[in-house]
């Protein structure tokens, strides 16, 4: 198992050592309003990046085709002047095929409710909603950067992500340790609350022995060596484990030969407590030690209150 993480802090990074290390120089960040850009721009300048927000479109190529440009990050979404989506995505990938720096485009998502409560808490207008309701700005704005979030190299749903977590993930995902190769997410969540959407595989492991039928283990999470211990004596385990790295190991260097940049890997349990944290820390540890970078989030272990039916 890998070294355990405190409970309340779910979220962490791990990262290669490589020699020729290549820094992510330029990236796009895009999104809907609520989803989190303003938190994300800040966490760029965190890790040593310049952060130009809103630009006006004539001015937002010649920033991005700068010659020289070091660590530069640029906010562009629904209220940029001018904004021609399909230019800017052409400007993307010429710069991605001319230049030696990489260009990333991430895109931050949420759920509508979970961006209505956030423009609720600050009291912010939507800048797309002529009478200020939000929900019809953020109809409006979804239609206008849905070519964006397709063609992102990073989706990121913030829905349930705290400003905490998303600073980390930046700065686990962008900085200064980050290698040039397929950056792979670990996310383990509850089916009750819903896949997440960003995924790009996912493996249900309900099938495994599960501790909340044991009264001694149900308070505890997959990162307790009491719970590991009963997971692993589940004879599926081993075989599971194995299947995974097996399978992993066959697509994550064809994902990197097409181009991907990220890939996000989730796994399911009914709580996402025990089962599903077990396994995703196990691969994680298991995909860390070949060389991949990975990140691992443990999207709903803290959410086992809200479920009382049984399981």
């Amino acid at each position: 198992m890998p070294e355990r993480l405190d409970d309340k802090d779910p979220l962490k990074f791990s990262e290669k050592e490589m020699g020729n290390k290549a820094k992510t120089q330029l990236v796009i960040l895009s999104g809907i309003s609520g989803g989190g850009k303003t938190t994300a721009l800040k966490a760029f300048e965190d890790i040593g990046f310049d952060a130009v927000d809103n630009p006006p479109f004539s001015a937002l190529l010649p920033i991005l085709e700068q010659p020289g440009a070091d660590k530069l990050v640029v906010g562009v979404d629904a209220r940029t002047r001018g904004l021609d989506v399909d230019e800017l995505l052409a400007a993307r990938d010429r710069l991605a095929r001319e230049g030696e720096r990489p260009v990333n485009l991430v895109y931050l998502d949420c759920e509508e409710e979970t961006a209505l409560r956030r423009f609720k808490e600050t009291r912010r207008r939507h800048p797309l909603s002529a009478d200020g309701s939000p929900r019809e700005g953020l109809a409006m704005e979804r239609r206008l950067l849905a070519r964006l979030k397709a063609e992102a190299d990073a989706m990121l749903d913030t829905s349930l992500l705290s400003p905490r977590e998303l600073k980390r993930w930046i700065a686990g995902t962008f900085g200064p340790e980050r290698s040039a190769s397929l950056s792979v997410q670990i996310i383990s969540f509850s089916y009750r609350v819903g896949l997440p959407r960003e995924a790009d595989l996912v493996f249900d492991v309900r099938f495994l022995s599960n501790p909340h039928y044991h009264q001694t283990l149900r308070p505890k999470s997959g990162l307790d060596p009491e719970v590991a211990a009963f997971v692993e004596a589940d004879p599926g385990t081993a075989r599971l484990l194995k299947e995974l790295q097996n399978f992993l190991g066959f697509v994550l260097p064809r994902y990197e030969q097409e181009g991907k940049s990220y890939l996000t890997v989730a796994i399911g349990c009914t709580g996402g407590r025990h089962r599903s944290v077990y396994v995703a820390e196990n691969v994680s540890t298991i995909l860390s030690a070949q060389g991949w970078p990975v990140s691992t989030t443990h999207r709903d272990m803290g959410r086992e209150h809200q479920f009382q039916a049984a399981r």
